[in-house]
């Protein structure tokens, strides 16, 4: 009989029996059932199941000497079915010439191929100069990387530490991503989801102060998608796409269903030419900003391995639609620019004599000056949310530098804060300020594959938005001009890799806003000010009582670890638990009282990482 195995069309009968199926690893998705013409012999059928039994005893076999040789990630093969991690070819075929290198998933889709070497090799080498950076980054071995100060399988997906998938044409596919389930306990009730709003943890006054909240929760639940295609050896396209189920849409609530929405995390395409060392990105990515564990290229942030979505006080981030432009000199050396997508939180609450009037909040208490400094989304925007004015992108320079210890970066941010003002019967006039900040990031590897220390840092005016404590940007003088406020983010880490399997890490950061006010009609306004009445922010009031106090720093301590309990060929399975304590400070008040608060945030996390 003549069966054949091909690599572009799945497992086919000469009567046109088919049975194709695609191979992630160890999980097998059947693509379709068994199609047996009305003249199959009875005595095919048993001779196909014992075929079958014959490939899964192989399978069984290639596992153990898989297992048995410790095989590295490289070059993929495809033998009757199950994927091969090699170093190169096998005997007698090459990437296209082997009559078992590939296998089609749908035998009518002809440009779809599953398994196998994706890219030549001249395109495969390219793809990994994009990619691979280090071994820190990239593992050599065939198991989850926690070596890393920013192991990817936890921060990110791990996708580029994945062999493609399937092919389109040219372009390689690599699916990555995990199942995620977070229990998580708040000594406070911030009725928060799985981002902390680290700014909001409430004062004595409030009933929440005085009970905790738990909240279990899938959202964190994240799947990506790299494609790559290489025009020539020294150019590589890639298009990459992740996202989670943190949105929350007018519809979504826990009372049944918890119907809650995907959102972008990422979506960017870059172009690579390892010939020039030069570099592109276009799309939502994590800000030039953030950090970076060795160079300046997109998936190789230096996040910190907490769980919360919305990281810990202290870290510089932001994910915004951008346009970057990087060039590497011998990828030792790294100059990048980054126009970002802008926007501005303001803070126009001044207590109890608030600097813009109660009844319209677009008007300034003290001159009567009319101010419009945002408007409602349209379009495709939130229509709840509002959205600043903006004159022009953030500007980021960054330089970096890798050496075999350390890497190094400085950068510069450019901001600008716009806003219409008319005084009372006066004319309409624009005021726009200008903003910024110089910052650094710095991650030391102190003993090589145990022990690596990070921080970072950004001063300026202007730079709340890039803290996750959310502290304002700005607030505004008499006459309607933004007023951009004084700040400072930073925090320090130690990440340890005691075993293989297990990760620890120790975080402690600091977010601090300073002051920025005018005195007009014997009072203070803007932000900072002292001549508040706090005293009733310790006042316990189950409806609620007032309390105008504004934060001037958030500082927290984080401490944390993920255990690596299973892998193989069914995926992998991590477990992890994180502590942080937090510390809210705000402005004296002009009685006395200096109210504080704080509060304890602990998460139980299980993930299931089936494509690693």
């Amino acid at each position: 009989m003549d069966y054949c195995w091909k690599v572009d069309r799945g497992s086919c009968h000469p009567d046109g029996a088919r049975r194709p199926r695609l191979l992630l690893g160890g999980l097998v998705v059947m693509l379709g059932g068994m199609v047996v013409s009305d003249g199959a012999r009875a005595d095919d059928m048993a001779e196909i199941r014992a075929l079958h039994a014959e490939m899964r005893r192989l399978e069984a076999k290639v596992e153990q000497l898989e297992a048995h040789h410790g095989m590295t990630h490289g070059t993929q093969h495809v033998v009757a079915g199950r994927t091969l991690r090699s170093g190169g070819h096998p005997s007698g075929g090459g990437t296209s010439g082997s009559s078992m290198g590939q296998i089609t998933a749908m035998p009518d889709l002809s440009r779809l191929t599953i398994g196998g070497p994706t890219l030549s090799d001249d395109a495969q080498a390219a793809a990994a100069a994009e990619n691979t950076m280090t071994e820190s980054i990239v593992p050599a071995q065939p198991r989850l990387d926690l070596d890393s100060s920013s192991p990817l399988a936890i921060t990110q997906t791990g996708v580029d530490s994945l062999p493609p998938i399937f092919r389109i044409g040219g372009v390689s596919v690599r699916l990555g991503g995990f199942i995620d389930f977070s229990n998580i306990y708040r000594s406070k009730n911030l009725t928060s989801g799985p981002a902390t709003s680290w700014g909001s943890f409430p004062y004595a006054n409030s009933p929440n102060a005085h009970t905790g909240e738990y909240r279990p929760s899938a959202q964190l639940t994240r799947l990506s998608v790299l494609l790559q295609g290489s025009p020539t050896k020294d150019e590589t396209l890639s298009g990459y796409i992740e996202t989670d189920f943190g949105g929350a849409a007018g519809t979504a609530n826990s009372y049944q269903t918890n119907s809650y929405t995907p959102r972008i995390r990422q979506a960017y395409m870059t172009y690579s030419n390892t010939k020039w060392g030069f570099h592109v990105l276009a799309g939502q990515a994590w800000s030039l900003t953030t950090g970076y564990t060795q160079g300046l290229l997109s998936r190789h942030e230096q996040l910190p391995p907490v769980v919360d979505n919305n990281q810990i006080p202290g870290i510089v981030f932001t994910r915004v639609p951008q346009i970057r432009f990087i060039k590497d000199f011998g990828r030792k050396w790294w100059l990048g620019l980054s126009l970002e997508a802008p926007q501005v939180a303001y803070a126009a609450n001044g207590g109890s004599h608030s600097m813009l009037t109660g009844t319209d909040d677009d008007t300034i208490a003290s001159s009567g000056t009319t101010l419009l400094y945002s408007n409602a989304g349209s379009g495709m925007l939130n229509p709840n949310a509002k959205y600043s004015m903006d004159v022009a992108p953030d500007i980021v320079l960054k330089g970096a530098l890798d050496t075999k210890p350390a890497h190094y970066e400085i950068y510069g941010l450019a901001r600008w804060f716009k806003a219409m003002a008319q005084a009372p019967n006066g004319p309409i006039r624009e005021h726009v300020s200008f903003a910024g900040g110089v910052g650094g990031d710095v991650t030391v590897h102190v003993i090589p594959r145990y022990l690596q220390f990070t921080g970072n840092v950004l001063a300026g005016e202007g730079i709340g938005r890039y803290g996750p404590g959310m502290l304002p940007d700005a607030t505004f003088k008499a006459n309607g001009t933004p007023a951009p406020i004084p700040e400072i983010i930073g925090s320090m880490g130690l990440i340890g890799h005691p075993t293989p399997d297990l990760l620890v890490y120790l975080y402690g950061g600091v977010e601090h806003a300073g002051r920025r006010t005018y005195t007009a009609n014997g009072y203070q306004y803007g932000y900072g000010v002292n001549d508040l009445a706090l005293s009733s922010c310790d006042v316990e009031q189950i409806s609620g009582g007032s309390c105008d106090a504004q934060t001037h720093t958030l500082a927290d301590l984080t401490v944390g670890g993920w255990w690596h309990v299973l892998q193989g060929g069914y995926g992998a399975v991590m477990t992890g638990v994180q502590y942080t304590y937090l510390r809210k400070f705000a402005y004296k008040g002009g009685d006395g009282a200096s109210p504080t608060t704080g509060g304890n945030t602990i998460y139980v996390t299980f993930r299931y990482l089936p494509f690693q």
